[in-house]
């Protein structure tokens, strides 16, 4: 499957949900499984259908950075724990977009590089609205039940750090110190919250020109 005929299904399979709320839609996957392109790639396409479309990220709801390493600046639990405020992403966010939500919502409260919360002004969504949301560990128990469309970016380590080493500068090797708490946290997240089980699509995302479905098409 091309990259552009992916979006097309993608952006047809979102347009058929039809729910009297903005439909939500998450982009799981592990950091480098190009979360973020997709999410960015499938707005086009679904404002070509006439859809109002809502971008928003887990980097936007980060805990603080006394939060996020109070467990060790190493650590893969503390990554995989300690990271987002999962309640402000329903406040705000999931909550306001769902059955008997009031449709107004802020799509972030954080700057993680400032460290700092911010006054993102509150929005109204339309009644037709799509929510993309891209982020890791988006079929945690606090926000799994919230998606109303959740696709899983499939891709090997070997791959996905190798993408994050080209746009970052770390160390392309999946057993680098320097990885450890992302990789690790990772895999706590798989054997705790089975992502690619949960997921209403799952998508092998290892060659970005061509991406296989491989469940949920």
């Amino acid at each position: 499957m091309t990259r552009a005929e992916l979006l097309e299904l993608l952006a047809d399979r979102i347009q058929s949900i039809v729910l009297p709320h903005p439909v939500r839609v998450a982009i799981d996957g592990v950091d480098g499984a190009g979360k973020t392109t997709l999410a960015n790639e499938l707005v086009a396409p679904l404002q070509r259908r006439g859809l109002p479309v809502i971008r928003g990220s887990i980097d936007g709801f980060h805990n603080p950075r006394h939060v996020r390493y109070r467990r060790g600046r190493g650590s893969p639990e503390g990554y995989f724990r300690d990271s987002f405020d999962h309640d402000a992403v329903v406040v705000n966010l999931l909550s306001p977009l769902g059955p008997d939500g009031s449709r107004r919502y802020r799509h972030a409260v954080f700057n993680y590089r400032t460290d700092s919360a911010v006054n993102v002004p509150i929005e109204t969504a339309a009644h037709d609205a799509v929510l993309v949301f891209d982020g890791v560990f988006l079929h945690r128990p606090e926000l799994r039940r919230h998606w109303d469309f959740s696709i899983f970016l499939d891709a090997p380590f070997e791959v996905t750090i190798g993408r994050c080493a080209g746009r970052d500068g770390s160390s392309p090797d999946v057993q680098a110190p320097e990885n450890q708490r992302y990789v690790e946290g990772q895999r706590l997240y798989f054997l705790e919250c089975d992502p690619a089980g949960l997921a209403s699509m799952v998508i092998r995302n290892s060659d970005l020109l061509t991406p296989e479905i491989v469940r949920g098409g």
